[in-house]
């Protein structure tokens, strides 16, 4: 990798190198809200913006990967892949001049000790030590697998696979069957799963090939977009259109929610874009019930018109009072 190809995840999210995980969470949550393509729509620097902030929180927020991305900065992925970090890169800044090989029983415990698999300074004379791959799975049918290896040399044999799910289906909870290439599990999703949504399924993971034992399985949740309802971090948001009469004398509308019609108030005078609160009407919480549903008023002036509303119109037109624009003349370069 090139050294214009390296990302600095931490400038990304705009935290420090020792920032905790609460931290990179409440910058991730920020960041992705700013430059979600549902707040930005056909804006494509707002989108590579938010695939890049998904992309350092993935690395930050997982202590496997930003332990080998603070080791090896670029190189982090060769890394995690167990190769050299500088497979790629013949002889890019590696100091063999200074190493003393009698020191290792074997190529390979050289080797380990360059990628600091091991927590000493170096081997002893004469010290045999053992690293090994954890094979990676292939083929899920729902997403891709990927097993990791520790630089301590034992085998991590956790993976995660992205997992779809409809709105329906992520508001209610729901059975799912998985295949993971040589066994098929059933996994229950349970109600209220967001996007980004991290879910654990115990001994699923990969097989450690000495000890048999196996690691977890983590399900990274993907909602398949909605036409009505939309995410802006944790808040469950809608759009209703009303009309222009609607907005000047107030109504009272009916809300689409999760789970089914109400009936909300609309205030006499609200302005497009303003946004109404229903409470208790929005995505499930795991402890605390259900989050609050926001509901964003758009005013809409009808194209077509009949005889009756045309001349109620210019009626209200030439006997208007309220003039919006008048601030605007005292405006100047």
């Amino acid at each position: 990798m090139a050294a214009t190809d390296f990302k600095d995840y931490y400038a990304i999210l705009g935290v420090g190198k020792t920032a905790h995980m609460d931290e990179i969470k409440q910058a991730y949550r920020r960041l992705a809200r700013k430059y979600h393509p549902d707040m930005n729509p056909g804006d494509q620097e707002a989108e590579t913006q938010f695939k890049t902030v998904n992309e350092a929180y993935e690395v930050l927020s997982d202590p496997e990967k930003r332990q080998k991305y603070d080791q090896f900065g670029r190189y982090w992925k060769q890394a995690d892949q167990g190769g050299t970090p500088w497979s790629s890169q013949p002889g890019a800044g590696v100091d063999f001049e200074n190493l003393e090989f009698g020191q290792y029983a074997n190529f390979d415990e050289f080797i380990n000790q360059l990628l600091g698999r091991f927590g000493s300074p170096g081997p002893s004379p004469g010290q045999r030590s053992h690293a090994y791959r954890t094979p990676q799975p292939t083929g899920s049918g729902f997403g891709g697998f990927s097993g990791y290896e520790d630089r301590m040399g034992i085998s991590v044999l956790d993976r995660e696979a992205s997992l779809a799910l409809s709105l329906a289906e992520a508001f209610h909870g729901v059975q799912k069957r998985l295949d993971l290439g040589n066994e098929s599990i059933e996994v229950r999703i349970p109600p209220g799963a967001k996007p980004g949504s991290r879910i654990r399924v115990r001994g699923k993971g990969a097989s450690d090939p000495y000890t048999h034992q196996r690691g977890d399985l983590y399900l990274m949740v993907q909602i398949q977009p909605h036409a009505f309802f939309q995410f802006e971090a944790d808040t469950l948001v809608c759009e209703v259109p009303i009309t222009p009469d609607e907005a000047v004398l107030g109504a009272q509308v009916e809300i689409p929610t999760p789970d089914g019609i109400v009936k909300m108030q609309v205030p006499a005078g609200i302005r497009s874009g303003q946004s109404l609160r229903l409470r208790g009407k929005g995505w499930p919480r795991p402890k605390d019930g259900r989050g609050d549903q926001l509901v964003r008023i758009v005013i809409l002036a009808p194209k077509e018109l009949s005889s009756v509303e045309r001349v109620a119109y210019e009626t209200i037109q030439a006997n208007r009072t309220f003039h919006p624009r008048t601030h605007l003349k005292q405006i100047h370069l």
